[in-house]
């Protein structure tokens, strides 16, 4: 773990400690811990972000990737698709997105893709 990303990580989790509920450090603690390759963590922390905001298109799409880095492409695909129910647009970066490799030669990943294009 890189210094920045330690000292990140320390200060976040200090506030969630004192704060557990307040979804800008559970967001940012998600992200944080994925790339630091903290997966489990930055999936508990995404799945915890769809528990308190369950209408944010944005909080499943981060579980959407964190399912989709543990290879647990079905969840994923769910998650995705309720992400586009809620409103999800950005193709361009769900296109190119890495954390979604390993779901992106699945047909209902296309068809989600398609559906997000027709928006546009």
């Amino acid at each position: 773990m890189n210094r920045k990303n330690s000292f990140e990580i320390e200060f976040f989790e200090k506030i969630h400690k004192r704060c557990p509920d307040f979804t800008e450090v559970v967001e940012i603690l998600g992200g944080l811990y994925t790339k630091e390759g903290r997966i489990d963590d930055g999936l508990k922390m995404d799945r915890k972000l769809v528990r308190l905001m369950p209408e944010n298109p944005n909080a499943h799409y981060n579980l959407a990737c964190s399912l989709a880095l543990k290879r647990r492409n079905r969840e994923a695909i769910q998650s995705l698709s309720k992400a586009v129910d809620l409103g999800y647009n950005d193709i361009e970066w769900l296109l190119q997105d890495p954390d979604l490799d390993s779901i992106k030669s699945y047909s209902s990943f296309g068809k989600l893709a398609s559906e997000i294009k027709g928006t546009h």
